[in-house]
């Protein structure tokens, strides 16, 4: 009951907060926090009445920052100033209170993420505190002492009370709410069965449900490991029944619920970090449809390979029987994505937008019976939207901590010095080090979260490489995404690999190799903005570099496939596959090349060729 009840408050703090505010910035937060780490602790396992005591203790020490911020308390503030009125002035107990927030954050994101953005945030405060003593390339700095490093993570609103927890708090809950009133209708039964009944009498029906179902579900949730534990547990074994290896079924399940955060409308959290960040500003609007084409792309591209796929056995998918389709929850679901994008089309904020859609959703599910929320559906969905949702406040917490000591210690603008010169004289050599940086820092972290470090450190580069800003960004959210099925830290592969009871290694492999279109398309679109319906200014594009653009991409994903799966019209030898490779290079960076054109007939030619030599094989035989 005490872990359903501060669900419930923390699900309506959001929306009343979030629509009518009457807090301060950091008294919002402060309340946010503290309901959501109080749940990481009141949900963990053992040491009930310890847990409790903690989950007590975090409602007080946050409680302080809401005190000592709003001016209705002002009676008690101390020295009789407010706690950002007294910032490089603070009082011991502003460092007290202060410190153990620190150790609190650490505490529970380690609970709720595990070891690796802790030991992160751990090895920044060790660099502000012995910043004199560092490297020389690890950018030295005259140190600084406890109390600046605790007012500055967490006492002020550039650590823990800042950007990446006000992203969370103003966006990111209000879209979890969202898919759990979705799920709890039983509209996102509705998208799997609709993807069912989509591909049944289609060549390789089951992996192609799990491509477009879990493309669609990941949208919702931004996760890539949430969305392979909840779709794989139904698309994996299906893809087994179908024939697919072990290590393949995992494999398509990692790559297609990896993805879900770059498909539009919701995307995740991303989307709405980029609001934040990326400078000169951008309308949410802007980026969901920036990022349409190179979704489309993407899910394409695994929809090809799955279909040339071969299996271990001939399964006939042909005789699928139908699934029964619920036309209240397909209503439901269609509404809810026509309701936000109108919102957002006449100019709606993202956050009244999906507050609106939200209440259409409420008042349409009560129209028929098997859509209809009844009281106890409220507290189920506040339950699950907090168990979708505190790990993403406890990380934001802790990414706090570490943008933090970036503005504290300036390593955020003296890392452009070192990359700049790099980059300015070999763009390429420049994106690929930021690809590496970005790959490295997203295994073990949340895609969203990756994104926001990497931004917070690089930031500054993106805007002097001559790249449309935005579609930089993209760059590095794609590669943040993409950390999930890299090897050897491949979080959403080693998911589906536990539900596959395939080899962790081979898993990880098998997602990196259906995903790799995923690794070509950053590259694609931020030397080809038109991918992005952006030109090179960042203005609107012509409408015939758009559908070039698009065409030479689309023409090169093909040879890619049939590269990476090892088959087109029949089994493909090692120079057939490099050479299609190579050929689908010429296609799809063709537009980045002096002789677009040129480059584009050759990759054309190649592939032709491959496929009349491979055709005229397969007569013979």
């Amino acid at each position: 009951m005490v872990i359903t009840t501060v669900s419930v408050l923390l699900s309506l703090f959001v929306l009343s907060e979030v629509n009518y505010p009457s807090l301060s910035p950091q008294s919002q937060q402060a309340v946010f926090g503290a309901l959501g780490l109080a749940l990481v602790f009141l949900r963990a396992d053992g040491h009930r009445k310890l847990n409790s005591l903690i989950a007590f203790g975090i409602v007080l020490t946050f409680a302080f920052i809401l005190i000592q911020n709003q001016p209705v308390f002002s009676e008690t503030w101390i020295d009789g100033r407010s706690l950002g009125e007294r910032a490089g002035q603070e009082a011991s107990i502003d460092y007290i209170f202060g410190l153990i927030i620190l150790l609190i954050v650490l505490e529970a994101t380690r609970r709720t993420i595990g070891n690796t953005l802790p030991i992160l945030a751990i090895l920044f405060i060790a660099y502000a505190a012995w910043g004199p003593y560092a490297p020389d390339w690890l950018f030295p700095h005259r140190g600084y002492g406890w109390d600046r490093i605790v007012s500055q993570t967490v006492l002020h609103s550039q650590g823990v009370f800042g950007i990446a927890m006000r992203v969370i708090l103003t966006y990111v809950f209000l879209f979890v709410l969202f898919g759990a009133v979705l799920e709890k209708t039983g509209a996102t039964d509705f998208i799997i069965g609709f993807a069912t009944n989509l591909f049944r009498r289609r060549k390789a029906a089951p992996a192609k449900v799990a491509v477009i179902s879990s493309g669609l579900m990941g949208s919702l949730s931004g996760s890539a490991v949430a969305n392979t534990a909840t779709t794989g547990t139904f698309t994996i074994p299906l893809m087994r029944s179908a024939g697919f290896k072990r290590e393949h079924a995992a494999g398509i399940e990692a790559a297609a619920s990896s993805g879900g955060a770059l498909v539009p409308p919701i995307m995740g959290t991303g989307a709405y970090m980029m609001l934040e960040i990326v400078d000169p500003p951008v309308t949410y609007l802007q980026i969901i449809t920036s990022a349409v084409i190179p979704a489309v792309l993407y899910y394409a591209s695994l929809l090809l390979i799955v279909h040339l796929q071969d299996t271990d056995t001939q399964a006939e998918d042909a005789e699928r029987a139908d699934v029964a389709l619920s036309r209240p929850a397909g209503f439901l679901f269609a509404t809810a994505f026509a309701t936000l994008i109108l919102f957002l089309i006449i100019g709606f904020t993202p956050f009244r937008a999906v507050s609106l859609s939200l209440l259409f959703v409420v008042i349409q599910s009560a129209f028929h019976p098997s859509t209809r929320l009844r009281a106890r559906d409220f507290l189920v969905i506040a339950s699950r939207a907090s168990a979708a949702g505190v790990p993403l406040i406890a990380a934001a917490a802790c990414v706090g901590v570490i943008i933090g000591v970036v503005t504290l210690t300036g390593v955020g603008a003296r890392l452009p010095g070192v990359i700049v010169p790099l980059a300015q004289s070999n763009l390429a050599l420049g994106l690929i080090l930021l690809m590496v940086s970005t790959i490295i820092l997203g295994m073990g972290l949340p895609s969203a979260v990756c994104y926001l470090l990497m931004a917070t450190l690089v930031g500054p580069i993106l805007d002097e490489l001559g790249l449309v800003p935005l579609a930089a960004h993209l760059f590095i959210f794609y590669f943040g995404m993409m950390s999930m099925v890299t090897p050897p830290v491949a979080l959403a592969a080693y998911t589906a690999s536990s539900i596959a009871e395939s080899g962790i290694m081979t898993s990880g492999l098998a997602a990196f190799r259906f995903a790799l279109v995923g690794f070509a398309l950053p590259y694609c679109f931020v030397l080809n903005p038109e991918l992005l319906l952006l030109s090179s200014e960042g203005g609107s594009p012509a409408a015939t570099d758009v559908l070039a653009t698009i065409a030479l991409t689309a023409a090169g994903i093909v040879p890619l496939a049939a590269a990476v799966t090892g088959r087109f019209t029949q089994a493909l030898s090692v120079s057939h596959r490099i050479a299609l490779f190579v050929s689908s290079g010429f296609l799809m960076f063709a537009r980045s090349t002096p002789n677009a054109w040129i480059a584009a007939g050759i990759g054309a030619i190649l592939s032709t060729a491959i496929l009349i030599v491979l055709t005229l094989t397969r007569r013979s035989d």
